[in-house]
């Protein structure tokens, strides 16, 4: 399930905070910040999705992260390969590597961590 772009900046601060109140969480958005009410409502329905929990402390709740944002985003990707790429990793990446400034350092980086998974995954 795909977040909307106002659900997703929600979770980023909730994955960074890892636990939260309303007014935590608010105070964590830059300005200009959205009413208290609009948050709650984004919030509701990430708990609705599935995305958050929260405990009962009084008449405040506190809000924490029930999907991780690695998973979150693992998902993402993978749709996105299957759906844009035909399914093939090698499309999406001579794409990100062509298509991305990407400097010399940066791509030696990204050869030495799939050299790193081939081997790892060869024991």
């Amino acid at each position: 399930m795909r977040l909307t772009n106002a659900e997703l900046q929600v979770m980023k601060h909730l994955w960074k905070l890892e636990k939260a109140y309303l007014k935590n969480i608010l105070d964590e958005i830059p300005e200009p910040k959205p009413a208290p009410t609009t948050l709650a409502t984004l919030l509701k329905r990430l708990i609705n999705k599935g995305f958050v929990g929260f405990h009962q402390h009084g008449s405040n709740r506190q809000y924490y992260p029930l999907i991780k944002k690695s998973q979150y985003f693992s998902k993402h990707i993978n749709s996105l390969v299957k759906e844009y790429f035909n399914n093939s990793a090698a499309q999406f990446a001579s794409f990100f590597t062509n298509e991305t400034n990407l400097s010399i350092k940066e791509l030696e980086e990204l050869r030495q961590i799939v050299e790193n998974k081939i081997n790892n995954s060869r024991r």
